[in-house]
């Protein structure tokens, strides 16, 4: 149980669990009702699932380790998976959902039956997600060690597997709020295109979740550096008598946990110690200030030339 909360994975089998459970009702809810928003619900949480799903397939290939073909291991696997989740379920899921609904906003004779069950049912599925939501900004408060708000962690965070949670949680909330608005008013005025429009709201904001997160999982896919306070420890590593110059420093994350850091070191000259044991001593304080990262370390030694840097940049204009 620690090991899902550290890996952020803890949320996603609690999502899961809660939307199995509301899936279930809001199909019961639109089978003896024919609501337009609580059809668009369903498929929300038909595609919440599937999201869970993937999620923990991209964990365990992501948890698969180092092999002769993938010699970092397959720490993106969860990013990967998490793209497909963004694109295909909660932008293909939003996008059915808003011409089902358009179709009912069109359709002359579409009608709401039962709406106090549907009331009823929607009720109980914010509660659950509701649950949901309030585990996966736990998690976040455990995660977030560095007391950020919630939206810059959301951005710095490399675990995409909470982002994802997140959003979904937080989407299916406002989503259920939007199809209790639809059925209320439509109980009230008797007009039911108030419930086609919540359920093409709620399309739009499915499809506008999936855009947020592919934006998102781009940026980690492609590679992004550590966050500025990882690298700042990393650098403290490099702070002690024996280092002249930190002449370079690039940092990848190869997944949420798992991080490449290559530098390129001057060494003032001292026969009174080895080479080897100083490099060895800065990557075990790296370590031991990351100590939650598993990390490829790799030191090189050469002469700082304070205008190398400045002959590349020349090369390059030219």
């Amino acid at each position: 149980m620690e090991n899902l909360k550290k890996s952020g994975m803890f949320s996603v089998l609690a999502a899961l669990g809660a939307n199995l459970l509301v899936a279930l009702s809001k199909f019961v809810g639109y089978a003896i009702s024919g609501s337009a928003a609580m059809l668009n619900e369903s498929i929300h949480s038909i595609v919440d699932c599937s999201n869970q799903i993937l999620l923990l397939i991209g964990d365990k290939r992501a948890g698969r380790g180092q092999s002769d073909l993938h010699q970092f291991g397959e720490g993106r696997a969860k990013y990967f998976f998490s793209t497909i989740v963004a694109m295909m379920l909660f932008f293909g899921g939003g996008a059915l959902g808003v011409m089902e609904a358009f179709e009912k906003l069109l359709h002359p004779a579409h009608e709401v039956g039962n709406p106090w069950i549907v009331l009823m049912i929607l009720l109980f599925g914010l509660a659950i997600e509701g649950s949901s939501l309030r585990i996966a900004m736990k998690e976040i408060h455990e995660l977030n060690t560095e007391k950020l708000s919630t939206l810059h962690f959301l951005r710095e965070s490399r675990h995409s597997e909470i982002l994802v949670i997140f959003t979904e949680d937080l989407c299916a909330v406002i989503g259920l709020i939007l199809a209790l608005v639809g059925t209320i008013l439509t109980m009230m005025t008797g007009i039911a295109a108030f419930d086609a429009v919540s359920g093409l709201l709620i399309g739009f904001l499915l499809m506008g979740a999936a855009i947020f997160l592919a934006r998102e999982f781009y940026s980690l896919i492609i590679g992004e550096s550590v966050t500025a306070s990882d690298l700042s420890k990393i650098k403290q590593a490099f702070k002690r008598p024996e280092v002249n110059h930190l002449i370079d420093i690039k940092t990848v994350h190869l997944g949420p946990t798992e991080i490449l850091v290559a530098a390129k070191v001057d060494l003032f000259e001292n026969k009174d110690y080895q080479i080897h044991m100083i490099i060895n001593d800065i990557e075990r304080t790296i370590r031991e200030s990351l100590e939650d990262k598993k990390l490829y370390i790799y030191i090189e030694t050469d002469k700082y030339d304070p205008h190398y840097q400045r002959a590349v940049i020349d090369r390059k204009e030219q």
